[in-house]
């Protein structure tokens, strides 16, 4: 099987590309034949939603049996195995050249930064504080988004985001006491990596699978990863437990690949800015996680919060995405 063999028909996303290879991205798109986006696409960002929220937690547990330098080598490494074995058995192509600038982006910012800087954030942030990355994150996303491609979504889709984010942040701030800790600096720079790397892969997405998006920009982090792995390995102690391994396996197969795989695809149907708000849930999702699995103490004040966050959700889905490009 080919790429082209392989390759999903995806819809045409809601933005208006201004560049040249975004031109010839779309003239490939709509050769393939596209659909409309519908509710298909939704849940397939969804899943990539629920499959984010146990990131933290999962980081968390893993930290119990790796130092934070070899558990992000050894994440990308287990990831791109994974992926190289799926691109090998569906004897995929090389991706064109012009695509390659594209998936640095996308492995620098989702498989390398994002997880990277989390991680040495859970070092002295618990799991409900660094939620907030992720409540600001839907926002800058959909910012990245507007600025890369010159989507203009509409002002209702805008006041539903920020009314989003602002729930999110003052929700997850009162949660952790109202204080910023030690990792903040770490969370900040993850969520500008993370969204650069959400906008760019979602812009890829279109042109070719959302596995093949992730899959090739973990091949393309596999050195660090390999060097990541052979020098931390050595200079942090491993003690292995149950939740550390299960922690890892978690992140590499579903946060990394499966996670981002649906991702990418649910962003090529209904566009990156709309699917970016599904994430406002993702934070509440991880605070429960967080209960479950953690023990962390959780707000009498998350219902609300919970209710609120939806209501935004649902109306920047009814609002759409965006409009049309310049």
């Amino acid at each position: 099987m080919k790429a082209e063999d392989s390759a999903t028909p995806s819809s045409t996303i809601a933005v208006g590309p201004t560049t040249d290879s975004a031109d010839s991205a779309d003239s490939e798109r709509n050769a393939a034949g596209a659909r409309p986006a519908g509710p298909h696409g939704t849940l397939l960002a969804g899943l990539g939603v629920l499959a984010f929220s146990l990131t933290f937690p999962s980081t968390a547990w893993g930290l119990e049996s790796f130092g934070p330098w070899s558990l992000v080598a050894l994440r990308s490494l287990l990831a791109a195995a994974i992926a190289g074995g799926v691109l090998l058995a569906a004897r995929v192509r090389v991706p064109e050249r012009r695509h390659w600038g594209g998936l640095a982006v996308v492995a620098g910012g989702v498989v390398v930064g994002f997880p990277l800087l989390t991680t040495l954030a859970l070092e002295t942030s618990t799991t409900s504080h660094a939620a907030v990355v992720v409540g600001l994150l839907p926002l800058t996303t959909a910012v990245f988004s507007s600025l890369r491609t010159g989507s203009r979504p509409s002002r209702t889709f805008w006041s539903a985001a920020v009314a989003g984010a602002g729930v999110v942040i003052v929700f997850t701030v009162l949660q952790s006491g109202g204080t910023l800790s030690a990792g903040d600096v770490f969370l900040f720079g993850a969520l500008l990596v993370c969204a650069a790397g959400y906008t760019e892969g979602g812009r890829l997405a279109k042109v070719m699978p959302g596995w093949q998006v992730i899959g090739w920009a973990l091949i393309l982090a596999l050195p660090l990863a390999v060097a990541g792995t052979a020098l931390a390995l050595p200079y942090e102690p491993v003690r292995l437990t149950a939740h550390g391994v299960i922690g890892v396996v978690w992140v590499a197969a579903c946060s990394t690949f499966f996670g981002l795989y649906v991702w990418y695809r649910g962003m090529a149907e209904i566009g990156v800015a709309r699917a970016s708000q599904l994430q406002l849930a993702q934070p509440l999702l991880t605070l429960v996680w967080s209960y479950f699995l953690l023990g962390e103490e959780v707000s009498a004040a998350a219902p609300v919060a919970a209710v609120a966050v939806l209501l935004c959700i649902a109306a920047t889905q009814r609002a759409g995405g965006a409009g049309r490009g310049r």
